[in-house]
């Protein structure tokens, strides 16, 4: 946990309480050590821009969890278009 407080420039303190908010769910270590990935600690980021702008840290944390949702429906969307395109969207072979 304090090596990434360090990498986030943020204390142990706020990555606590955005573990009690229930936005970052990290891994434990043998020891029990807090482990973050990298997705965790990019969510971890966004917070800290968001609290920083003023807003209030349940505030930003349903902000996060609302932005991450609809990257993901973008993405089975865009996923969708390209896996049900009518064959007459889709490229056919050139003819010479």
């Amino acid at each position: 946990m304090g090596h990434a407080a360090e990498i986030l420039g943020v204390t142990q303190a706020f990555l606590r309480s955005l573990d009690a908010a229930k936005l970052l769910t990290p891994g434990r270590s043998e020891g029990g050590h807090r482990r973050y990935s990298r997705y965790q600690l990019r969510l971890a980021a966004r917070a800290r821009e968001l609290i920083d702008k003023g807003t209030a840290l349940d505030s930003a944390c349903r902000i996060i969890i609302l932005e991450d949702q609809l990257a993901e429906a973008r993405r089975i969307n865009a996923e969708l278009q390209h896996t049900h395109r009518p064959k007459s969207d889709q490229p056919g072979p050139t003819t010479g």
